[in-house]
């Protein structure tokens, strides 16, 4: 049994994170913003679920978190750094600046300070696990997708540095990066709560969902400890990279 960490838990990929983990038989701190559906999340999986308010970007909070523990749950086994999101499509020049500045303090500050925070006691034990929820945004370039694209770009650089720092430990570190997953929050935040929008993204596709997600994560972290998998990119079939973009006059 481990016990791990989700950011990020209180919908899509954090809540099935949360609970293919219990499924499995282990134990899950699940923390967000959000705190009744993180208690409603406790409710529904009972005693191996911890839920604790956690907002990634409060440096303070972060650093204070493992200390804030019951004692029986310091010790982090599984960092999930899920917590992150994407705001608006306009094209670089017409952009909300302060929709950069959110997606920079959540999807790269504040993933960096939660796994600054876990690490230390990672490394004193010489064993644990990291999974950076990147995305095929960090990889394939698209209009619209300039800073959320960029801040995948940096999961995905981080985590391969984080293995060349911890290289000859006992201590994994995997970037996941999904394409189209419908079923969560994603697009819905993206266009400022649109339903009609986010649903838009998906409407004839077979996108896959967040407990496919949740399903290479269970089989990562059941690997043996000698094996790492630096990046899995995950695509539905109905997905692929495109062509180059060429403007014709």
């Amino acid at each position: 049994m481990k016990t791990i960490l989700v950011t990020g838990a209180t919908a899509g990929f954090g809540a099935a994170f949360a609970r293919r983990f219990v499924a499995d038989g282990h134990r899950v701190i699940a923390t967000g913003r959000r705190v009744e559906r993180l208690a409603a999340l406790a409710g529904e999986l009972g005693e191996r679920l911890l839920p604790v308010a956690l907002d990634v970007t409060d440096k303070a909070a972060v650093a204070g978190f493992v200390d804030s523990l019951p004692e029986g749950w310091r010790r982090i086994d599984v960092l999930v750094n899920n917590a992150g999101l994407a705001l608006g499509l306009s094209p670089a020049w017409e952009a909300d600046l302060s929709d950069w500045d959110t997606m920079i303090a959540t999807n790269i500050t504040g993933l960096i300070h939660v796994t600054r925070a876990i690490l230390p006691g990672m490394v004193a034990r010489n064993d644990g696990i990291i999974l950076n929820l990147g995305s095929v945004a960090g990889v394939y370039p698209y209009p619209g997708g300039h800073v959320y694209g960029g801040s995948k770009a940096f999961v995905q650089q981080f985590s391969l540095n984080l293995r060349a720092d911890l290289v000859g430990r006992n201590i994994r570190v995997t970037d996941i990066e999904p394409g189209m997953v419908q079923g969560s929050e994603f697009s819905k935040v993206r266009f400022g709560g649109d339903d009609n929008k986010a649903a838009a993204v998906y409407a004839g596709t077979n996108a896959m969902v967040p407990e496919d997600i949740a399903e290479t994560a269970a089989w990562l972290i059941s690997l043996p400890p000698h094996v790492n998998i630096n990046r899995i990119e995950m695509m539905p079939t109905c997905q692929a990279n495109g062509p180059f973009a060429v403007k014709r006059e």
